[in-house]
């Protein structure tokens, strides 16, 4: 096992003494290419071009003697220490940071980032990191090869945002760009990337946040809100009961992409937004599309809204994580099924109309539970009964991806 291992930051500024000592003592040095040719690299020590980070921890725990590797920004966040201090290579590092990429982005654009999303954007998370630019106003992500700019841009068709695009930070080739979304996928970009994305109202409060990321204390406390938050009037799969048992069923979190068809009044979109999911909410009509454009403003959120009826407007939307149908029955539930969401949960009126999803979402592989709510609104003046209101839940999961 190497002696001594030294992980140090690297932004483009000159090394501190710190950082010299260490690299003036190294018989290995593993980093990318524009750090191998720092004048600081000892000639004699052997040399790893860093691709793999679990590979180089393994030739590292081989060798005999002092061992560094450079990495871009602070190493710590979102960098290679986490994986050269995984147990199975039994190294440990002393770190070295320096600036941040995210913070160096930000800095390149002159703004905060205290209350931005930072997220990594690899081939299989690449989604999940659109969700996230698609339901928050700022965001920050880190970009690899076929998880880019381009790949951005073109994933989130229909939502406009503003990119910052930084390439190869702190180098002689730094380049920052400013384009819309539905530009950057015209353009080839070279790697690494950080780029933030934008959109949507943007709020600030005096001074400041008093944690990182999204204020989880912004709008009114709790989820299923009353009715009368929502202007009442609310449609029958839209009861604050149904929608409290809907959302608890869901369970909408950040990173997801929630359908909401039959949006209503927007209730149900505003809530699974506010739990830090993206949302797409659909309507046929179009005054509830303005309805709900209009609560999501009212709450500060972001939603895509969707004017058309469903099956038939669901064809070209985006694959869904969970999804709630409001209305449309059987036919729809199971134009649902079809794109194979984790999660899926509708009502029904009657026991004869649960009983059709339920056949249906059954032979699309669906697990199935139905609940029977009732809920009674009581007078608490007299105690006396106010309205009631009763409704068939039927929830389905898909048993291999239903985490």
């Amino acid at each position: 096992m190497a002696d001594r291992v030294t992980v140090i930051g690297w932004d483009g500024s000159p090394l501190t003494d710190a950082a010299r000592s260490a690299l003036g003592a190294a018989t290995l040095v593993a980093g990318a290419g524009h750090h191998l040719g720092l004048p600081e690299v000892p000639a004699g020590a052997e040399r790893i071009r860093l691709g793999s980070v679990a590979l180089a921890a393994r030739r590292i725990a081989a060798h005999r003697g002092t061992a560094v590797v450079l990495a871009d920004g602070d190493p710590g966040f979102f960098g290679v220490v986490r994986t050269l201090r995984a147990p199975e290579f039994g190294l440990e590092v002393e770190v070295v940071p320096a600036v941040s990429s995210v913070a160096a982005a930000f800095a390149r654009a002159g703004m905060p980032w205290d209350d931005a999303q930072v997220v990594v954007a690899h081939r299989r998370t690449l989604r999940r990191a659109v969700n996230v630019c698609r339901a928050h106003t700022k965001v920050a992500v880190f970009t690899s090869p076929g998880a880019g700019p381009a790949e951005l841009g073109l994933l989130l068709e229909g939502v406009h945002r503003t990119f910052v695009i930084c390439e190869e930070l702190g180098t002689a080739r730094e380049r920052v760009t400013i384009l819309t979304s539905d530009k950057v996928a015209d353009h080839t970009w070279r790697d690494p990337n950080i780029v933030i994305v934008m959109g949507g109202p943007v709020t600030s409060s005096e001074g400041g946040s008093w944690i990182a990321g999204r204020d989880p204390g912004t709008g009114p406390r709790g989820w299923a809100l009353p009715d009368e938050v929502y202007g009442g009037d609310l449609g029958e799969g839209e009861t604050e009961v149904l929608r409290a048992a809907q959302l608890a069923r869901l369970g909408p979190r950040v990173g997801d992409l929630v359908w909401d068809i039959g949006s209503g009044s927007g209730a149900f979109a505003t809530e699974a937004a506010r739990c830090g999911a993206a949302v797409i909410a659909v309507d046929r009509d179009p005054n509830a599309c303005a309805r709900t454009m209009a609560t999501a403003r009212r709450f500060g959120v972001q939603l895509q809204i969707t004017h058309g009826t469903a099956p038939h407007i669901l064809e070209n939307l985006p694959e869904p994580d969970v999804v709630r149908v409001g209305g449309g029955g059987a036919a729809v539930v199971s134009a649902v099924a079809d794109r194979r969401p984790q999660r899926i949960v509708t009502h029904a009126a009657t026991r004869d109309a649960a009983e059709l999803v339920g056949r249906d979402l059954t032979e699309h592989g669906y697990q199935v539970e139905c609940a029977l709510l009732q809920s009674v609104e009581l007078d608490t003046r007299a105690w006396t009964e106010k309205e009631r209101s009763v409704a068939f839940l039927l929830t389905g999961l898909l048993p291999d991806r239903a985490l």
